[in-house]
């Protein structure tokens, strides 16, 4: 009997449904819709893993590992999967599966130790959310590699959700308008003070300071970003105006400043953290001055990244609903002004992150290797997936400090905000 027909029965039972796609097994067999995204396996090893790991990590590591293939467009091919699927919950074996497993197993050959996973894993250690544990998460993601990142970013090099103003606008000009809007939202004028909190590789700061002039402090745990951002602000001649730090913001004591920034570094804060984050930005800002948070969310219900982003990309990130995160900057003494949702941004950012790394795979996989390119395919194919389906959001959050006198000195309407975004 050939491989997928082996497989065919056990599949459909597994889902409670007809394949929902159709899978090709190494030994040529095919079963499944011939109209339905083809999933490979390559080899035995891909069983295995599975056998040993069942579940979303299992599948991870076996296409990290070019065990297991999706023919065509991967986020195409996920989203017709899930879809098919909705409403079934975790695909995994019960008891009672398992006898069947293993004696089908053993006929294909695929009983044997448990292979070794792949590299790319967070390996961190300590208390979450412990300075030295931040430092090495932060590490594991960010500190890849400079090179990587500026191909994949291009020459805005910012890792975070992009404003896109018009149709067929390019990334750079939407991470521009980003740039922009939150100058703005801010309302920075020339010798403003700006703490931007997780400054990555310095594009906010450097826009901040060119465009409006602002004197901006950035703050970083990644010591490439540190190295690269440092680098910038020299070229660019503004050493004078900006300042990157690498240095927890938890040490950050000159304040007060103007206006405070933290876009998408709220997510590595971990959910018994925030609040004494939330305090921390309120006692860094002058009264009357504000603060834009730009964060990623999630249904109370799943707050973590999932299994695959936990392992590989950051461990430890904690989101929740925005109206949570709302509450917790209110609790702290904040006033919130307005909160604008960006989650479509973010699937069309993320699916030009995308597009760049197929374009130029060869070069990637020069850099980084096979295996960590394959990796960041799943990684974004899922991801703009998860925007794209409302099962992910990200808002920007303006909030400011009230003064004593309960004055916020907000604009009355934030017509100006948007009447000069670039488009």
């Amino acid at each position: 009997m050939t491989a997928a027909a082996l497989l065919a029965p056990l599949l459909t039972d597994l889902l409670g449904a007809p394949l929902p796609f159709r899978l090709r097994a190494w030994d040529g067999s095919t079963t499944g819709p011939d109209d339905a995204p083809t999933v490979v396996l390559r080899n035995r090893r891909a069983l295995r893993r599975l056998l040993w790991q069942p579940g979303e990590l299992g599948l991870a590591d076996a296409y990290i590992t070019g065990e297991l293939d999706v023919e065509g467009d991967l986020a195409t091919s996920l989203g017709a999967v899930r879809n098919a699927l909705v409403g079934r919950g975790p695909v995994r074996p019960s008891p009672g599966d398992w006898p069947r497993l293993l004696a089908a197993a053993a006929r294909l050959g695929a009983i044997g130790p448990r292979p070794a996973p792949p590299g790319g894993r967070a390996a961190v250690t300590g208390s979450p959310h412990s300075r030295r544990r931040d430092r090495a998460v932060i590490s594991h993601h960010y500190d890849l590699s400079n090179a990587f990142y500026t191909l994949l970013l291009g020459p805005a090099m910012a890792y975070s959700c992009a404003y896109y103003t018009a149709d067929g606008q390019s990334l750079a000009d939407a991470q521009a308008a980003k740039f922009d809007l939150i100058c703005r939202k801010l309302g920075l004028r020339p010798g403003d003070r700006l703490l931007d909190v997780g400054c990555g590789w310095g594009a906010l700061a450097l826009h901040a300071a060119r465009h409006h002039g602002a004197r901006v402090t950035g703050v970083t745990l990644s010591s490439r970003q540190h190295a690269y951002a440092t680098a910038a602000v020299a070229e660019a001649g503004l050493r004078d105006r900006v300042e990157i730090r690498l240095r927890d913001y938890r040490d950050i004591a000159d304040g007060p400043y103007d206006a405070v920034s933290c876009v998408e570094m709220g997510e590595h804060v971990g959910d018994a953290q925030y609040p004494a984050f939330a305090a921390r930005l309120f006692g860094l800002l002058r009264p009357q001055g504000r603060l834009l948070v730009q964060q990623m969310s999630r249904g109370a219900s799943a707050p973590g990244g999932g299994a695959f982003i936990e392992t590989y990309i950051a461990p430890d990130m904690h989101m929740r609903p925005v109206g949570r995160t709302v509450d917790l900057l209110e609790d702290a003494g904040l006033e919130v002004r307005q909160v604008e949702a960006l989650r479509e941004h973010y699937a069309r950012t993320i699916d030009a992150w995308h597009d760049t790394l197929r374009e130029r795979g060869a070069e990637f996989t020069a850099l980084v290797g096979e295996p960590t390119v394959r990796l960041w395919q799943l990684y974004l194919a899922g991801s703009s997936l998860a925007f794209a389906e409302r099962r992910m959001g990200v808002d920007q959050i303006l909030a400011v400090r009230p003064d004593d006198t309960g004055a916020a000195g907000a604009p009355a309407t934030p017509a100006g905000w948007y009447a000069a975004v670039p488009t």
